[in-house]
């Protein structure tokens, strides 16, 4: 999930793309015109505009901020170090200090709280630690600020807004990579070499899916037919369960599909069981990877560098076949990767096949704390991170003539773009953009999307860099809107909290059986145990914890 950080269309031409994106924006491609903004009218209050002397100017004083990135994953890159931190230091006289977690941030976290020497801001997931801080009356409330500055009151919709606020009715929390467009990186990729050897069948179906599958295997005996990447978290398996369900939204994140207003065991679905059973007869048969749930990244990368995989499915492909393109290019110019329309089950409508999902509300949120000196300094700051000259900062490193940009045009929000530089000398900007990922804590992801589409539209398809290219013209438009079922994980300490984790075990262990079932009875047998045993532990109660979020976000959403 952590990997939610990046971000629709159907395959044409990447100038083709930028036309229909462009022509459908009611302003043409400034960023400006874009639906959050029109969303977010209406938000202000009547008496909203604030004086200049009554906000808080960034870069009149020197601004000292500690953060504390709360996963044991994250840490915060020096501050100062690269090009956009340094800017920002030097331009707004910003100083962030990083808290670390020490690999344990659950008790790195615990241990602020006792010692009550919370940083000023904590960047966290949704959910569970935001609404206890909340009720140890431990963070600032936001909604006073909202109407006083600018981007987030432009940028956040209604439904933002509502799917943010807690239960007393306030608002707590900044997203990261917020918007209202579709993103993400799920999907399928194959390995161009192999495919043009094997007559470039098609690829539409399951059953093209498979029967291409077994076409590799007896031709390339040393190569793994369908790579899953890391199983053991639902990768590739996933993304097959996708191809066998229209409109899937929901995947395997609680055990649950809907049906009608309710939510019942997703071990009793149809397309799922259709699933599973494909995934043991791909097992069986050797045509996919038979340590899919022991290999590591490492393991998966070094296959993609040589090209020993055929069609690899996942979150995110990119992660592992983006370096691999280009060295495989070096050695066979028609050699490479590129990503394919999601595969369908016969019958099933391709356009309605996602295989991921996108939230219009990132994967966590930025909480100011009360242990700030001047939360309304602190803000006013991520206020002005997540608006267009920070987004651009960050994204593309410091304004100049021999940057990749120069400042915005006349309306102070299209920035104007050095092409030559972007062509010319692509490394800086790969290092400011590896850096950007633990630095974008509040990410506008419509700004920061259709901003690259304008610079992007002004060059070729082969000028444009593997990932962006195959995010526009496939990924971005095959994932499905998950928000309305955001918020669901119960408090863990809470008796619907206690259930999932014991029905957590029990689809952790099943799920890995059926994958090496020797028969179709066989896995279908421990799919029903599965069930019957989860029942047991209360997999009902937390379905219908589950469908009762789900119809109050639906209703706070106006769906």
């Amino acid at each position: 999930m952590k990997n939610k950080r990046k971000l629709l269309l159907s395959v044409l031409s990447v100038f083709m793309v930028f036309t229909m994106m462009v022509g459908c924006s009611s302003g043409g491609n400034t960023p400006q015109a874009n639906e959050p903004a029109k969303q977010g009218e209406g938000t202000e209050n009547s008496n909203s505009e604030a004086s200049k002397s009554d906000v808080y100017e960034l870069g009149k004083e020197p601004l000292e901020v500690t953060f504390f990135g709360n996963y044991g994953w994250y840490d915060m890159p020096k501050w100062g170090k690269d090009p956009a931190s340094k800017w920002i230091q030097d331009n707004k006289k910003i100083s962030v200090k990083a808290i670390s977690s020490g690999g344990n941030a659950a008790q790195k976290l615990q241990t602020m709280i006792a010692g009550n020497e919370l940083p000023d801001i904590i960047w966290t997931d949704r959910g569970a630690d935001v609404e206890r801080l909340r009720e140890a009356d431990m963070l600032v409330p936001l909604d006073e600020y909202i109407d006083k500055y600018p981007n987030f009151k432009k940028y956040l919709t209604k439904d933002h807004l509502g799917m943010l606020r807690s239960p007393d009715g306030k608002l707590y929390q900044l997203p990261n990579y917020y918007t209202t467009q579709p993103n993400g990186n799920a999907g399928y990729a194959i390995n161009k070499r192999i495919y043009k050897d094997l007559g470039s069948p098609p690829l539409n179906t399951t059953d093209d899916l498979y029967n291409y599958l077994k076409a590799v295997k007896a031709k390339y005996p040393d190569v793994i037919p369908f790579e899953t990447g890391l199983a053991k978290e639902g990768h590739g398996v996933d993304q097959i369960y996708s191809s066998f369900k229209e409109g899937n939204l929901t995947f395997t994140r609680f055990y649950g599909v809907p049906d009608g207003d309710k939510i019942v065991s997703i071990y009793k679905d149809e397309p799922f069981r259709e699933s599973a059973l494909f995934v043991a007869k791909l097992m069986r048969e050797k045509l996919m990877t038979q340590d899919a749930n022991t290999q590591t990244e490492d393991q998966i990368k070094e296959k993609a560098m040589n090209g020993k995989f055929a069609v690899i499915a996942g979150p995110d492909p990119f992660k592992y076949i983006s370096a691999a393109d280009a060295e495989l290019k070096k050695k066979d110019p028609d050699g490479g990767y590129e990503f394919i329309q999601p595969i369908a089950k016969a019958g099933l409508d391709r356009s309605k096949i996602y295989p991921g999902t996108y939230n219009q509300l990132g994967w966590n949120v930025a909480l100011i704390t009360k242990n700030a000196k001047n939360p309304e300094a602190i803000f006013a700051m991520l206020d002005w991170m997540t608006g267009p000259e920070a987004s651009m900062v960050e994204n593309w490193g410091p304004p100049g003539p021999d940057g990749y940009w120069n400042g915005f045009e006349a309306d102070g929000v299209t920035p104007i773009f050095n092409k030559d530089k972007y062509l010319n000398d692509p490394g800086p900007l790969a290092d400011i953009n590896g850096v950007a990922g633990n630095l974008v804590w509040v990410g506008n992801t419509v700004y920061m999307d259709n901003t690259k589409k304008q610079m992007l539209s002004q060059l070729s398809p082969d000028q444009i860099d593997f990932n962006t290219r195959w995010q526009m013209e496939i990924t971005w438009g095959t994932q499905a809107d998950y928000t309305e079922f955001l918020n669901w994980e119960p408090l863990p300490d809470s008796k619907e909290g206690t259930i999932r984790q014991s029905v957590r075990d029990i689809w952790t262990t099943a799920r890995a059986k059926a994958m090496y079932g020797k028969t179709d009875e066989e896995v279908l047998a421990i799919l029903d145990k599965a069930h019957d045993d989860s029942m047991k532990l209360g997999l009902q109660e937390l379905l219908d914890h589950v469908a009762k979020v789900w119809n109050e976000n639906k209703k706070a959403m106006g769906r």
